[in-house]
């Protein structure tokens, strides 16, 4: 399995920016597709943003779309969460996961390989 961190959580106000980073290491990172997914209190767990190994094709949650793009680095290991227009209903644990396979898909429960998240709180 590949090891996740993620960072660049924290507190913005609604209508701001933030970017978050996962830093994979172990198995080759090109070898999987990647995607960020978030839990706020209370809810279950939700997929936000998803991408191929190749970058080539991305996958959006309906809320986030035009808000959010996702993005990978294979050369550094690396996927990338940019967060614009930041809402109040955004705040939640982000957790960046992995899935050995060629599709990418929305459904949380295919993704095998999760980070420890990063907080990311949106004050009204």
């Amino acid at each position: 399995q590949v090891q996740l961190v993620e960072s660049g959580g924290g507190l913005v106000q609604a209508g701001g920016s933030l970017r978050l980073s996962c830093a994979a290491s172990g198995r080759t990172f090109s070898n999987y597709v990647m995607g960020w997914l978030r839990q706020a209190p209370g809810k279950e767990r939700e997929f936000v943003a998803g991408i191929s190994w190749s970058g080539g094709s991305t996958l959006y949650a309906d809320s986030v779309r035009g808000r959010f793009t996702i993005s990978r680095d294979n050369a550094k290991a690396t996927v990338s969460l940019q967060m614009n227009s930041l809402k109040p209903e955004d705040t939640a644990v982000y957790y960046c996961a992995s899935r050995a396979s060629m599709v990418v898909t929305k459904s949380p429960a295919l993704y095998g390989n999760w980070g420890q998240g990063t907080q990311v709180t949106v004050s009204s």
